[in-house]
C-alpha cells in the first residue's frame, strides 16, 4: 500500500489525479509553479483556473518546493506540458532515488529532438524507473469521479503493475501494456487528429467528414508508430482509438476547440490564447512531421495540418487534397505486411 505519492504539475490533470488519488487516502504533495494558484488549493481547495468546481480533499498538500513535493514519496508523477518535461525532469531528478518509479501523464513529442518524453525523463533521470500513462481521460471527468479506464506501459512489467495499484479504483480502471513505444506515440499523434477534427467542424463539415479523419488517422498513427517500434494492436487499445475519438468528439478537448477556431478563420496566435492552456497538437504535429519524413512514412492529415498551421493554408485547400490524393487501397498496409494478394 502505497501512503505518499508526488505530482510534479498542478494543471488540469495532475489536479485530477492529486484529487483522485487523496480520495483513495493516499497522502498528495502536489507541485504548484504559481503562488497564486498554491495558496488557493491550499485555502479554498479548489483549482478555480484550471479544474474549476472541484473540490481538492484536504490530504493534498500543495507545494513551490519540488524537494518538499518529493520528500519521502513513495511515486511520482510527471503532469506538466510537454515541452516543460526535460527541464522539470532535471529539477526533480536530484531527490529521486535509485529505482524510484516516475510516471509520465503528459502527451506529447519533445519539440527538437523528437523524442518520445519517457525518453526525456529517462535521460534526465537517469536513476528512475520510467512508466508512462495515458488513454481517454479528461481531467474535468476524472476529477469529477465519472468512470474511467486508461492503460500503463513501462518496459517492467512491475512497475506497470506498481502504478496500475496505485491509480486503480472503482472509477478509475488501469490497464498494463509493455509497448511503451505504442502508448507513448498513440497518446502523442491523436491530438494533431484531433486539431483536424476541430478544423472540419470549424469548417461546418458533418459526422461523415470527422468519422473519416478519425479512422484514417488511427492509420497514419499506426504507421508512424510501427516504423518507430509500436506494436499495431496497441493502436486499437484505449491510448490508440480510444484516446483517439474521446479527443476528437468532446468540447473537453483543447486541441478540438483549438481546431474548431482555426477551421473558422482565427489565426493561430491568437486561438492559443483564447484556449489559455498548452494545446500539444501544435507542437506535436511539426514533431510529427519532421519524424514521419525520417522514416519514410506517409501521413496525409499530419502533412495538410503542418501546412495549415505554420505555413498559412487555407484549410479548405488543404480538404479538396486530402481528398484527391492518388488513389489506393484502404487496408494496403495490413494486407502488404500480411504478404495477400489482391
Amino acid at each position: 500500500m502505497v501512503h505518499r505519492v508526488a505530482i510534479i504539475g498542478a494543471g488540469s490533470w495532475g489536479t485530477a489525479l492529486s484529487a483522485m488519488l487523496a480520495k483513495k487516502g493516499i497522502e498528495v504533495k502536489l507541485w504548484v509553479r504559481e503562488k497564486e494558484i498554491c495558496e488557493q488549493i491550499e485555502k479554498a481547495r479548489e483549482n478555480i483556473k484550471y479544474l474549476p468546481g472541484v473540490l481538492i480533499p484536504s490530504n493534498v498538500f500543495p507545494t513551490q518546493s519540488v524537494e518538499e513535493a518529493l520528500k519521502g514519496a513513495e511515486l511520482t508523477v510527471l503532469a506538466v506540458p510537454s515541452q516543460y518535461i526535460r527541464g522539470m525532469a532535471r529539477q526533480i531528478a536530484p531527490f529521486v532515488p535509485s529505482g524510484h518509479v516516475v510516471v509520465n501523464v503528459a502527451k506529447g513529442l519533445e519539440m527538437d529532438t523528437f523524442l518520445r518524453l519517457s525518453q526525456v525523463v529517462e535521460q534526465e533521470v537517469p536513476a528512475a524507473r520510467i512508466a508512462v500513462l495515458s488513454g481517454p481521460s479528461h481531467a474535468e471527468e476524472v476529477g469529477r469521479d465519472i468512470p474511467t479506464a486508461v492503460v500503463c506501459a513501462s518496459y517492467r512489467k512491475e512497475d506497470a503493475e506498481f502504478v496500475q495499484d496505485v491509480f486503480m479504483g472503482p472509477k478509475f480502471r488501469v490497464y498494463t501494456n509493455p509497448d511503451v513505444i505504442g502508448v507513448e506515440m498513440g497518446g502523442a499523434l491523436k491530438n494533431i487528429i484531433a486539431l483536424a477534427a476541430g478544423i472540419s467542424d470549424g469548417l461546418g463539415f458533418g459526422d461523415n467528414s470527422k468519422a473519416a479523419l478519425i479512422t484514417r488517422g488511427i492509420a497514419e498513427i499506426s504507421r508512424l508508430g510501427q516504423a518507430m517500434g509500436a506494436h499495431p494492436l496497441t493502436f486499437a487499445g484505449l491510448a490508440g482509438i480510444g484516446d483517439l475519438v474521446v479527443t476528437c468528439t468532446s468540447m473537453h478537448s483543447r486541441n478540438r476547440r483549438a481546431g474548431i477556431l482555426i477551421g473558422q478563420g482565427r489565426p493561430l496566435d491568437e486561438v492559443l490564447d483564447s484556449i489559455g492552456m498548452v494545446v500539444e497538437g501544435v507542437t506535436t504535429c511539426k514533431a510529427a512531421y519532421q519524424l514521419a519524413k525520417k522514416h519514410g512514412v506517409s501521413m496525409p492529415i499530419t502533412e495538410q495540418l503542418y501546412h495549415v498551421l505554420f505555413e498559412g493554408k487555407d484549410p479548405k485547400e488543404a480538404v479538396t487534397e486530402l481528398m484527391l490524393r492518388s488513389k489506393t487501397h484502404e487496408i494496403e498496409e495490413v494486407v502488404s505486411s500480411m504478404d495477400i494478394k489482391w
